[in-house]
């Protein structure tokens, strides 16, 4: 029989506090919980956009209504149901951070033990010596930002500034990140992504784990918008992963979205890029009809994190999840026999939780599928349970870290 698997990540979608969530002052949060509360209570309700009760009938077929459960000893409003069809537990993360490359390396099989690094709340955020080697490696003039912001309304506020002066935007957040705005056009995408480049070399000595691209259009303040050319510059995991046992014996690793970017382009056959998350699961459907016997499918849906959680637009990741969930019948419908297909994701981002930074939390297990069993797989002590059990199921030999869930 044929074997191939799929990994969705929806990205950031966490399912309640995770053990050791007070060390990150995450001990309140529950992604799913909290929204599905919101919903319940008209509180997501948005005109033109969505109301009443959060629906994800398939996604609670899966069974993530009982992984909630696992997770926190209830079910989520609106996600209760007799039967479920696959395999569904709640992983904890063993790894130091909360952020993205962390929770994917996890998910792979290398935890993560020591944490990044990162820059402080304070104005300016960025070392002084970094900012001077930057400036005289790339001839910049000067930056602006030099801060902790948000991505959109920092275009806001100094977009117009950028395309007068020339200076790239820079600026953090409370993940390990140093990320660059500048202009596609007037700046030029393959200028952004050079100066993006010497940055992650200077950054090293800080254990900065990503720099990353942020390429937009628009000529005023309220017309800025970020492209689809976004550019991940990731440090590699420190040990092999799932992807790159996978490309050594020959197989195929497709990534779908950013997930190259965030392995740092080691275990990667080839890479789909797409816009959102309606583009990627269009992107993941071609792959399920095209992708070899043997292979891995990795998706990220980005927009759950970037799009709502990180803004705590709560209506909005509401309508996100019920979009995505209404996409999976047809994901289903395509898996051939032997397939084996894995829902989960790298952390959460509770997006009624004060601030801007991810949480600290239980993610999904939801595996599905012809290949899948059906049943609780409990509470999982490592997000690498999940890497290990896909393994096993592409006859792989043991990876380093982890335990097979079936």
């Amino acid at each position: 029989m044929e074997r191939r698997a799929f990994i969705l990540v929806m990205d950031s979608f966490g399912i309640g506090a995770a053990p050791d969530a007070a060390r990150f002052g995450d001990e309140a949060a529950d992604t799913l919980g909290h929204i599905a509360a919101a919903c319940a209570s008209g509180l997501a309700d948005r005109p033109g956009l969505r109301a009443g009760p959060l629906r994800l009938p398939n996604l609670a077929q899966l069974g993530l209504g009982r992984a909630a459960e696992l997770a926190t000893g209830h079910i989520p409003a609106g996600l209760q149901i007799a039967h479920v069809s696959g395999a569904f537990g709640a992983a904890a993360e063993k790894s130091a951070g909360k952020d993205t490359p962390s929770g994917h390396w996890e998910m792979a099989g290398c935890p993560v033990p020591v944490d990044w690094g990162y820059f402080p709340q304070s104005v300016p955020a960025f070392p002084a010596d970094f900012v001077a080697a930057f400036l005289k490696e790339t001839g910049l003039p000067g930056i602006l930002g030099n801060c902790h912001a948000s991505g959109t309304e920092i275009l806001d506020r100094l977009g117009e500034e950028h395309i007068r002066t020339g200076y790239p935007i820079c600026y953090t957040s409370a993940d390990s990140v140093f990320q660059v705005a500048a202009h596609e056009v007037h700046f030029g995408l393959e200028r952004l992504l050079a100066i993006c480049a010497v940055a992650k070399r200077l950054l090293e000595p800080w254990r900065i784990a990503r720099v990353i691209a942020r390429p937009f259009l628009g000529e005023a303040r309220g017309t800025f918008i970020r492209t689809a050319n976004r550019r991940d510059l990731t440090t590699p995991p420190p040990e092999d992963t799932l992807l790159d046992r996978l490309v050594a014996e020959g197989r195929e690793v497709i990534s779908v979205g950013k997930i190259a970017d965030i392995f740092g382009g080691r275990g990667i056959s080839r890479k789909v890029k797409a816009a959102d998350n309606q583009a990627l699961f269009d992107a993941t459907l071609d792959c399920v009809a095209t992708a070899p016997a043997g292979s891995l499918t990795f998706t990220n849906f980005v927009d759950f994190d970037t799009l709502f959680g990180h803004r705590r637009d709560v209506a909005g990741y509401a309508a996100a999840l019920e979009a995505f969930d209404t996409r999976l019948p047809a994901f289903l419908a395509a898996l051939r026999p032997g397939d084996l297909a894995l829902i989960s994701a790298d952390h959460g981002c509770d997006p009624t939780a004060p601030g801007s930074d991810h949480t600290r939390e239980f993610v999904p297990a939801l595996f599905f599928g012809p290949a899948a069993p059906v049943g609780s797989l409990g509470r999982r002590d490592s997000f690498a349970d999940l890497g290990q059990t896909l393994a096993a199921h592409l006859g792989l030999d043991r990876l380093a870290h982890g335990e097979a869930c079936f």
